[in-house]
């Protein structure tokens, strides 16, 4: 069966990476299944937990090639998709392609960027192309943004605005190491490579193209019950009746609540989804997406607690067959 093939790859991609970014191995899965489906990620996070190495590490196992951006205040849209130059001995304009044109981009720090320079990555994020002085360049895939951002830094930052944030497949937190043990854990890692980034020495698990069977297997294979469609509606609309949104997920939240579904039904070894599919990334998925009212929000309310609330008021499908 494909899907339980797909499946040990999937851990051996978790496995590989987690051997060189020493922390939290759900983040790394739900990183795989964002890449499953081409999904943009965003990680707020303190500066030095180990972001970069774990799209470097993402690059490296899954053969894929990897590029880093790190925005500044001064950087310009040219500086990411790329730019014309006129060749005098030519007598014609070259193509200088930006670092867009990758597999895996690591946007570093996006929120220290002008918003004008976050949108130039928008077209690429959302419709995997690029417009460079009138034409219209397509990325090669698979294709997908990694970015960061510091939640506590505010001076010299413009904040992404949410039809920006509603880019980003899942918005996660990697976090600090949870125990003494995972802190030494770290250390004697480092001693053990000789060197701060070992990504160099990491054999790919597999290659580009194994990797897209791999994502038109969820996407073409997948089979997902209208009960379970059901419920990830459920959810969304019972989020947009909470009094203390003001403006809660649009259908893209909910479309990328399916696709990630599908991608964890897969690394699971099923060709089918089930509730707990979707409710492992309910929160990952959808929480960015809520704007809450401005007293709730001044209160301290969080869009993870309203999509906590939301979750259990909505009944979990429990009969529904397979179709064939």
């Amino acid at each position: 069966m494909k899907a339980e093939s797909y499946a040990a790859l999937c851990d051996e991609v978790v496995s590989a990476v987690s051997k060189v970014y020493i922390g939290n191995e759900e983040v790394v899965r739900k990183t795989l299944a964002a890449a499953l489906v081409n999904g943009n990620v965003l990680f707020e996070d303190h500066p030095g937990l180990g972001k970069t190495l774990l799209a470097k590490a993402f690059g490296r196992a899954l053969g894929l090639e990897y590029r880093r951006v790190q925005f500044t205040p001064d950087l310009l849209p040219s500086d990411i998709i790329g730019t014309k130059v006129w060749r005098q001995n030519l007598g014609t304009f070259e193509l200088l392609k930006g670092p867009v044109f990758t597999n895996v981009l690591l946007a570093d720090e996006i929120n220290r960027a002008p918003p004008k320079t976050q949108s130039a990555l928008l077209e690429a994020m959302e419709e995997r192309q690029v417009t460079i002085e009138g034409d219209t360049l397509k990325l090669e895939r698979p294709f997908f943004v990694i970015a960061t951002q510091n939640p506590i830094e505010y001076e010299g930052t413009y904040p992404l605005p949410e039809a920006q944030l509603d880019r980003f497949l899942l918005r996660m937190s990697v976090g600090y190491p949870k125990s003494l043990d995972d802190e030494v854990g770290i250390l004697k890692a480092r001693i053990s490579w000789g060197k701060d980034d070992p990504t160099a020495d990491m054999e790919p698990v597999m290659d580009r193209d194994t990797f897209l069977e791999m994502q038109a297997f969820v996407e073409h294979e997948v089979f997902i019950h209208d009960e379970v469609l059901k419920y990830i509606a459920g959810i969304v609309r019972e989020i947009r009746k909470d009094e203390r949104v003001e403006a809660g997920p649009s259908p893209r939240g909910a479309l990328a609540l399916l696709k990630v579904s599908k991608a964890n039904a897969m690394m699971n070894g099923r060709d089918f989804v089930v509730p707990d599919d979707v409710k492992r990334y309910v929160i990952d998925a959808l929480a960015h997406r809520i704007v809450l009212g401005a007293e709730y929000a001044f209160e301290g309310v969080s869009g993870r607690e309203v999509v906590e609330a939301a979750v259990k008021r909505v009944p979990v499908p429990k009969e529904f067959e397979r179709e064939e």
